[in-house]
């Protein structure tokens, strides 16, 4: 029994004998309400124990009496039903106190990092504090050696104006003087006048009493001159010349012109302030929303490759693919990466299907059946691509492009093997972009760039070797910079200064650079096995390929009128000699030829009615005129000076 009220009892204490976490807060009423009915429920309990007790203490004095008294079972059984009730109340209280623990955990957690913070803002504020009593003492000291100033200056000050007294007490002591022996001075001389006189009267054939009474006169007329010019000194003192007051006068107003100006400017500086501050705050904005952006770009978007892992993949290991990556961007290495895989590719295939004799199938191409990889290497197909072209500006009876490319093949290889060469070399021209020779000669086979295109930058780099050349007086193959620069102004004289930097920074050149230093001009028109030029070949193609869409963006917003919009004969004539004056009519009708798909000896003359019928849509022309051979001929107009 004492068991069971032991039981009982600790059963009914479990939720009291928790501990509260720390940082929890429980309502009171709740509290109260909860010991209230914890009380209630154990006096019932002790209450119903106290009496089973008992029954059962008489039921072991007396035994057998169990089954006498009639009353036996009911009592227990009433037992039984006061205590199971308790059990349940408490196994309600276990099923709470587990349902609250994920709250107390959270709680926990909330209050540890609550702690977190408050340590880290109290270390913050222990370092700022530290900070500030660092730049306390520092104030202190400085307001130290300033008030040891002051009081170094104001001793000297006051050391300075006894001086001053003393010296001004001195002055006045001199000018007492001074005026004293003035006076002296002066009687001493009246003295000597009137004896001079009263010596020798016949000088003056006058009465000396007469004399001395006109003297007496003349000296009253002197003391009141004397005191009429002191008058005026003290009445126009102050004034000053005409010639002195219009002079100021004309200072003053020179001033003043100056100072409207300055004023009107600076307001204009004032107004300009106030919109840098407001671009400011918008670039300030602008900035905060980009770094927020690129934070959620970097969260959420994929990572940037490591592009060292192509070494071991990539054959000839880490040192060809350094060579490979070199001054490149990820777009442009996703495209090595390709060709070297599409290399790999392409020498494992020992044929390649044909394309048919379709209309859309290019003529060299026109084959029915299976044709022969002769797997060449990129040497050799760069090589045969030059003996090509060389064959090509040597002919003279000009015909179409892949079908000289095809007659080529035949002659170099056999009818037999010309369809398996021409399929082998397109292949490997339409997989290696990279290379300078094979994408020029893939975009003059496919229709994409006119052959002049090529020919006309072959001809520009042989002049301008040429030209270096003839410049080059030693015949040593070297250059000074100055006339480096000399020969590609006289060469390129519509580029601007910057393309004539870009050009020279290609070819060596640096800003700390000396115009007299030396620089070997024929290396920078070599080329590797593979046919690839040097950064200064590079950039004459890249500056061409920039001054031709510079040259059509002109063209396009000349004729003010959208991509997809018509545009007319005589308006696209007219816009390209507004943009170029310097056109020659031969040149101006071949962009008109190309941009309307017409003969030049079809095309209507200037003025001719049939002009307004010949349409075509922008968007067709500037695409037509990307591929011929378009750029300015003569200078741009000069805007008018504002």
């Amino acid at each position: 029994m004492a068991s069971q009220q032991s039981r009982c009892y600790s059963v009914l204490s479990v939720p009291s004998s928790r501990t509260r976490p720390s940082g929890v807060t429980i309502d009171d009423a709740f509290l109260l309400e909860a010991k209230n009915t914890q009380k209630r429920k154990l006096s019932q309990k002790r209450n119903t124990l106290l009496a089973a007790g008992a029954l059962w203490h008489c039921q072991a004095q007396v035994p057998g009496a169990a089954g006498k008294l009639p009353t036996q079972g009911a009592p227990l059984g009433g037992i039984k039903q006061r205590f199971c009730p308790g059990a349940e109340a408490a196994a309600h209280q276990r099923e709470r106190i587990r349902a609250l623990e994920p709250l107390k955990a959270k709680l926990v957690t909330v209050n540890e990092d609550c702690n977190e913070r408050i340590l880290a803002m109290r270390a913050e504020e222990r370092h700022e504090i530290s900070m500030l009593k660092k730049e306390k003492m520092t104030l202190l000291k400085l307001i130290d050696k300033k008030n040891e100033e002051k009081i170094s200056l104001q001793s000297e000050v006051s050391k300075l104006r006894k001086n001053l007294a003393e010296e001004y007490l001195n002055y006045l002591s001199e000018r007492d003087a001074r005026k004293i022996l003035i006076a002296d001075l002066n009687e001493l001389r009246y003295q000597r006048e009137d004896m001079s006189l009263a010596q020798s009267p016949g000088i003056w054939g006058e009465d000396p009493v007469k004399l001395t009474l006109a003297l007496k006169m003349t000296r009253q007329d002197l003391t009141r001159t004397q005191m009429e010019l002191n008058t005026m000194k003290a009445n126009f003192g102050d004034v000053v010349p005409r010639r002195d007051f219009e002079m100021q006068q004309k200072t003053n107003k020179d001033l003043q012109e100056q100072l409207d100006s300055l004023r009107a400017d600076y307001e204009e500086v004032r107004k300009e302030h106030e919109i840098l501050l407001q671009l400011h705050m918008s670039t300030l904005k602008e900035r905060d929303q980009f770094f927020f952006e690129l934070q959620e770009i970097q969260r959420t978007s994929t990572p940037r490759p490591d592009w060292t892992k192509c070494e071991d993949v990539v054959a000839g290991g880490p040192e060809r693919w350094q060579m490979l990556a070199e001054g490149k961007n990820s777009d442009q290495l996703v495209d090595v990466l390709l060709e070297e895989i599409g290399e790999g590719l392409l020498r494992e295939k020992d044929f390649f299907p044909g394309l048919g004799y379709g209309e859309s199938v290019p003529s060299f191409l026109r084959f029915e059946g299976l044709v022969e990889n002769k797997k060449p290497t990129k040497k050799d197909v760069v090589n045969l691509l030059k003996d090509a072209w060389k064959e090509r500006l040597t002919q003279e009876q000009k015909e179409k492009f892949p079908d000289f490319f095809f007659n080529f093949l035949e002659r170099r290889f056999g009818p037999s093997d010309a369809i398996a060469w021409a399929y082998t070399i397109f292949e490997n021209i339409k997989l290696f972009h990279s290379s300078e020779v094979m994408s020029q000669f893939y975009a003059v086979l496919m229709g994409k760039r006119s052959e002049s295109v090529y020919v006309n930058q072959k001809e520009t780099i042989a002049q301008l070797l040429k030209e270096m050349t003839n410049a080059d007086s030693q015949k040593e193959g070297m250059l000074t910079m100055e006339q480096f620069s000399t020969v590609l102004k006289s060469t390129f004289p519509l580029k601007k200064e910057e393309k004539i930097l870009e050009l020279m920074e290609a070819g060596g050149w640096h800003p700390n650079s000396d115009n007299a230093d030396f620089l070997n001009y024929r290396a920078l028109f070599l080329e590797d096995e593979e046919g690839q030029s040097e950064p200064f070949v590079q950039k004459l193609w890249e500056q061409y390929v920039d001054e031709k869409d510079e040259y059509l963006q002109e063209l396009k917003q000349e004729l003010g009128i959208e991509l997809y919009s018509d545009v007319t004969l005589p308006k696209l004539r007219g816009a390209l000699m507004s943009i170029d004056s310097s056109l020659d009519k031969q040149t101006l009708n071949t962009y008109i030829s190309q941009a309307f798909q017409l003969p030049v000896s079809e095309l209507p003359e200037e003025g001719d009615g049939k002009e307004e019928g010949i349409v075509v849509r922008l968007q067709t022309a500037l695409e037509r005129l990307q591929v011929i051979d378009v750029r300015r001929r003569g200078p741009r107009e000069q805007e008018p000076a504002s």
